[in-house]
């Protein structure tokens, strides 16, 4: 017996669902090799610091490190796999910001995963939507925060 589709979809998250201090987690994923040479291929971004291991050797980290770009892009894909994401999706009108900072590198082989906190809302002037800030931090298998930063989304209002 087949599963009813409509039943599979994930119930509404509209921006008065969103608390303050309300913090979720995603799954995990291992930067690999491969991510680091379709990366440098994809965005032409060959740094040597990327993609020359001789070269890294003689760096402060001693080998190379992923593009922080890279680490954006597993973020947001792991952010996309979350629950929160599943709920929020049909909610969601658009990104308006992003600010970030990169204050440990990411190595191959490091596992990373995101955490997402509600760090602000606020209503705008069109009744139908809201501003939400969410707090996202990219933690590594060490505990170590490599990227931190703000995204601020726009969110429809529950309708009346």
């Amino acid at each position: 017996m087949r599963p009813d589709m409509a039943s599979l979809h994930a119930e509404p998250c509209y921006f008065e669902d969103l608390a303050i201090g309300n913090t979720f987690d995603s799954p995990t994923r291992t930067v690999t090799e491969a991510d680091v040479v379709n990366f440098a291929c994809l965005s032409a971004d060959f740094n040597r610091l990327h993609v020359d291991a001789e070269f890294a050797k003689d760096t402060p980290y001693g080998q190379r490190i992923a593009h922080g770009l890279l680490v954006l892009a597993v973020m947001s894909g792991l952010v996309t796999r979350m629950q929160l994401n599943q709920h929020l999706e049909p909610s969601l009108m658009g990104l308006l910001d992003i600010q970030c900072r990169f204050p440990k590198p990411t190595f191959i082989g490091d596992t990373l995963r995101v955490r997402v906190e509600v760090a602000a809302t606020n209503e705008t002037s069109k009744p139908d939507r809201g501003v939400v800030e969410f707090r996202r931090q990219v933690i590594n298998q060490r505990g170590e925060v490599v990227v931190e930063g703000t995204w601020k989304l726009l969110v429809r209002r529950r309708p009346a």
